[in-house]
């Protein structure tokens, strides 16, 4: 590990020379590029230099424990010891963290697709908890929300909603949250009082760029349509609504939340185009090993894995087997203890594969 960091310090004061270089910097994209590089080894670099100042002073006080001290300035140095022996192990732990794999797409913006499932009205009304659920979240984290296309129902609901949120990091966090999620409670509909089961799935994709995927404009086929509100009632009167179809995977995606046709098909070519990025990693990564259909955060959209319980206010993650009691602030975006033991849980599993984990 030490050595590993050795060589990230070394690359972080090369890059710090670069980034400072006129005639680097007269290169705006490669002085991006290497800002980026820098800026993201500079949390790890940081905190490798409070852990060996930490070991520096250590060493000094057990040095200075060897000479002929009087007892007062003895039991004070001892004292400093053990706070600086229990500081160096909480930096290495930090570092250890800090050098896991890191996500690739951690860092982008994210596309959710909330669809109401079994149950109904009762679901799609679920579906749109879990979109305010969500945009509370995000402007908790000072995210952007901006909605790609909505199918309402006639008293408030979503059939499906999807919807982009732009933030650093959001797919980091937001990622956990793929999955089948299961509401149990009395709907309002419901004159007997008796709790109904339903759920809505949630796909986070994370943004794609047009390099990552590459789309044939002879494999897709484009529609427009006049926009339409819920109900069936005419938002528009022009054909400002996009389909766009990709005939090869059969992926069909639409969007009507502009009033220009041109902007819905910029917004639908980027789902497109993150859905064929999921597909394709799906693909790459089925061949992976069982142990792998465990892994925390796993996006497996069939998995149930939370229970959201109204008549006792809980919240259970079932991957992690965490509950908590504080259903009301959940939804109102408070979510980031469950989203932390998913981050913490998976650290673990890394540093399990990986040997890390101390006896």
């Amino acid at each position: 590990m030490l050595e590993r960091l050795e060589f990230i310090e070394s690359k972080y004061d090369e890059l710090s020379i670069k980034i400072s270089d006129p005639s680097v910097m007269a290169n705006q994209n490669e002085w991006q590029k290497l800002c980026k590089e820098h800026s993201e080894v500079e949390t790890i670099v940081l905190k490798y230099r409070e852990y060996k100042k930490a070991k520096e002073d250590l060493e000094a006080d057990k040095e200075m424990l060897r000479d002929k001290i009087d007892a007062e300035l003895k039991e004070m140095v001892e004292e400093e010891i053990k706070e600086l022996e229990k500081s160096v192990e909480d930096y290495e732990e930090e570092l250890r963290v800090m050098l896991l794999p890191k996500d690739p797409n951690d860092s982008k913006n994210v596309f959710v697709e909330i669809r109401g499932g079994t149950g109904g009205e009762e679901a799609a009304l679920f579906a749109a908890d879990l979109f305010r659920m969500y945009t509370r979240y995000a402007e908790r984290q000072g995210w952007h929300v901006e909605v790609m296309s909505a199918n309402e129902t006639d008293i408030g609901g979503f059939k499906e909603v999807v919807f982009m949120i732009k933030g650093n990091g959001a797919y980091s966090r937001m990622k956990y949250e793929s999955g089948t999620h299961r509401v149990q409670r009395v709907p309002d509909t419901e004159s007997s009082g008796r709790i109904h089961t339903s759920a809505a799935t949630v796909a986070v994709l994370p943004e794609v760029d047009d390099v990552d995927i590459e789309i044939n404009p002879n494999d897709i086929r484009v529609d427009v349509f006049r926009a339409s509100g819920h109900g069936g009632q005419c938002v528009n009167t022009t054909d400002s609504a996009v389909r766009i179809t990709h005939i090869p995977s059969g992926i069909v995606v639409s969007c009507q939340d502009e009033k220009r046709q041109l902007k819905n098909k910029e917004k639908a070519m980027k789902v497109l185009r993150a859905r064929l990025y999921e597909k394709a990693e799906a693909e790459r990564s089925a061949g992976i090993a069982e142990n792998r259909k465990n892994q925390v955060g796993s996006g497996d959209r069939s998995e149930r894995i939370r229970t959201y319980n109204f008549p006792q206010g809980r919240i259970t993650d079932h991957r992690i087997g965490l509950t908590i009691y504080k259903l009301d602030q959940f939804l109102d975006g408070d979510i980031d203890e469950v989203i932390n033991g998913l981050i913490t849980a998976e650290q673990a599993e890394k540093m399990k594969e990986m040997g890390n984990t101390k006896d």
